[in-house]
């Protein structure tokens, strides 16, 4: 039976993130301000109403704030007993009076603090958890964990499966958004629940010896378009995203994209083996009194009691199942396998544009293709390197958390660039008699499917609208697939000639991939990478120095990047060995690299070229 699970999870901070400033206004900084702990409270018990009274029950992610407060204590023991919702424990919520007493910090981010002091905010966190309750919690959850935190936190509370452990896109984008003040930095993650490596929190483990134990699930589910083109802040199922975004009519005070995007969410069980998956994570801060986001507290109150009915009716209706966040981590593990991915065919639904893109994840890769331009990849992650990435003070990554890309459009330009210097992007070019089209601008749509590998393992087909390509005296209809084969680390690219108004002419195909490595839009170091073709025991190869040299090979069985940095190890080839070779070096204005294939089509030929990605020792 087709399932679309909703985890609704909320925390009583005593002290919300923004609350002070906002309620204290004007006043001297107080985290024990009666009125501010009364406020947040109240907001608590009214979002744990509202939910109940739709039928569905939520896990309380109890902050350390709120486990000094007996109210809370209470009433969350009620509802647990009452409604079946879950005890969790969140490591947001650090600062109040007692936290900052003790750790002399204004820090709260547990992800950013040393290693040293991360065990001990833990096992001072759960110990009061297990005072307040007499056990140990099954969940936790920060906006991200990294591995070296979970893999603590299982080892020493094996009691914790599930944990909500990153923020979908909230880097640079976000950032900039924020005045250039929010240091939460962590691109490159997955959208929807996964089971994290102990290597790194972002990249999928592949296998029992890779598992962290966890099921993670993503803070907030974002719009997978909108959050990628624009701020994530301000496109997601938490209604105040929504408002954030003034996605809604300021007369009626009405938002279908609220209810848009759930079903969109709803409509990916289509792509995952009749699964779907959403996620509300509340804060009280969101229900301020004064108001946020331009809206008064009415309109903050009525979006949330709007987005509760709505998964109220779609569960009475029978369309959706409520989970707390332990029980979600035992289906999960019934229902997915290790190589399985995550798909998601999302399509424009806030702009009223036609714009396609496919996003793609398992344990070896993230991926998106742009339908808008002819099927390119223009988000590319290398999870097969497992990188080991260590985050916080006393690391090389204090703030910045994300999962390094090889592509990237919105920080490495992608096709539609400047006049000098090259993007980062996967796509191809055709040319004829001096005449070049990059498929970059051939704008078509995509269909899913699937096809059985045996073992149990499927491929996932990604089959694009025919596009034609206009030459001056030549016209040619061509048709990409992109297909992605379960439990290996390459993407497949197919192209198939189908039709040419001159059936004997022969065309050039340039099968390309600019890339180059990072996490924000400024440039790193590229010495160090080595490009290579290959054929046999031959091989050319160019030690980057950034000086615009190239190499080519007739029939090369394969032309890479070693990329020492992230350890990663990227290459292509092609299934004709009537073709060329060829790896690029680019120069200190456009840091990038290119590896390429080029050879002649016909009419009605079919070439395929696959990406793969390895970890480079």
């Amino acid at each position: 039976m087709d399932k679309f699970i909703v985890n609704i999870i909320h925390r009583p901070e005593m002290v919300p993130e923004y609350a002070e400033k906002v309620t204290g206004h004007g006043k001297e900084e107080d985290l024990g301000r009666e009125s501010l702990l009364t406020e947040s409270l109240d907001i608590f018990k009214f979002q744990q109403e509202t939910a109940h009274k739709n039928g569905l029950k939520t896990t309380i992610q109890i902050t350390y704030a709120a486990l000094f407060n007996e109210e809370a204590v209470r009433i969350t023991k009620e509802h647990h007993d009452k409604y079946g919702d879950e005890i969790a424990l969140s490591l947001l919520g650090l600062p109040c009076e007692q936290f900052r007493e003790k750790y002399k910090t204004k820090d709260f981010c547990i992800w950013m603090f040393s290693m040293e002091e991360k065990k001990s905010i833990v096992d001072d966190v759960f110990g009061k958890f297990y005072d307040a309750f007499g056990f140990y919690p099954e969940s936790t959850g920060s906006y991200y964990m990294d591995a070296d935190l979970i893999n603590y936190i299982k080892e020493k509370y094996p009691s914790v499966k599930c944990a909500i452990a990153t923020c979908w896109e909230e880097g640079p984008k976000a950032y900039h958004t924020c005045n250039n003040s929010w240091y939460t930095l962590f691109d490159g993650g997955p959208w929807n629940p996964w089971i994290p490596s102990k290597q790194n929190t972002h990249a999928p483990a592949a296998n029992e010896a890779e598992d962290s134990g966890i099921v993670a699930i993503p803070h907030l589910s974002r719009d997978l378009l909108a959050c990628y083109d624009g701020n994530g802040s301000n496109f997601g199922t938490h209604p105040q995203n929504v408002l954030r975004g003034m996605i809604y009519d300021t007369k009626t005070w009405e938002y279908p994209y609220l209810y848009n995007l759930i079903d969109q969410y709803r409509a990916l069980e289509k792509y995952n083996n009749g699964y779907a998956y959403n996620m509300m994570f509340v804060g009280p801060g969101w229900l301020n009194k004064m108001g946020r986001w331009e809206a008064p507290y009415e309109l903050l109150k009525k979006s949330y009691e709007d987005g509760m009915a709505y998964y109220g009716k779609l569960k009475k209706e029978g369309k959706l199942t409520d989970m707390t966040m332990s029980e979600f981590a035992d289906y999960y593990r019934q229902k997915k396998t290790y190589t399985e991915p995550e798909c998601a065919l999302w399509r424009d639904i806030l702009y009223g544009s036609d714009k396609q893109i496919f996003w793609y994840c398992d344990p070896y890769m993230r991926a998106c293709v742009n339908m808008d331009q002819g099927g390119a990849i223009v988000d590319l992650r290398p999870y097969a390197a497992k990188l080991k990435w260590e985050v916080g003070i006393g690391t090389k990554h204090v703030q910045d958390a994300s999962y390094p890309f090889l592509i990237q459009e919105k920080y490495r330009a992608g096709y539609f660039t400047h006049y000098a210097g090259e993007g980062t992007v996967r796509s191809a070019k055709l040319s004829y008699k001096g005449e070049e089209v990059d498929l970059c601008l051939c704008r078509t749509k995509a269909s899913f499917s699937e096809e059985d590998m045996g073992e149990g393992k499927k491929k996932r087909i990604l089959t694009l609208d025919p596009v034609e390509i206009e030459f001056h005296d030549l016209t040619v209809k061509l048709q990409t697939r992109v297909i992605f084969a379960e439990g290996s680390s390459d993407i497949q690219i197919e192209r198939n000639i189908l039709e040419m108004s001159d059936p004997s002419a022969k065309v050039e195909l340039n099968e390309y991939m600019v890339a180059c490595y990072g996490t924000t839009e400024y440039p790193e170091d590229m010495t160090g990478i080595t490009l290579a073709c290959t054929k046999g025991d031959e091989e050319k190869t160019i030690s980057y120095e950034y000086k615009c040299r190239e190499e080519d090979m007739e029939g090369a069985d394969s032309v890479s990047a070693v990329i020492p940095a992230i350890e990663t190890k990227v290459s292509m080839s092609m299934s004709t060995k009537d073709s060329k070779g060829y790896v690029r070096e680019g120069y200190a204005f456009s840091p990038m690299f290119t590896l390429g294939y080029t050879t002649e089509v016909s009419d009605k030929e079919v070439v395929s070229t696959w990406l793969r990605l390895e970890k480079a020792n």
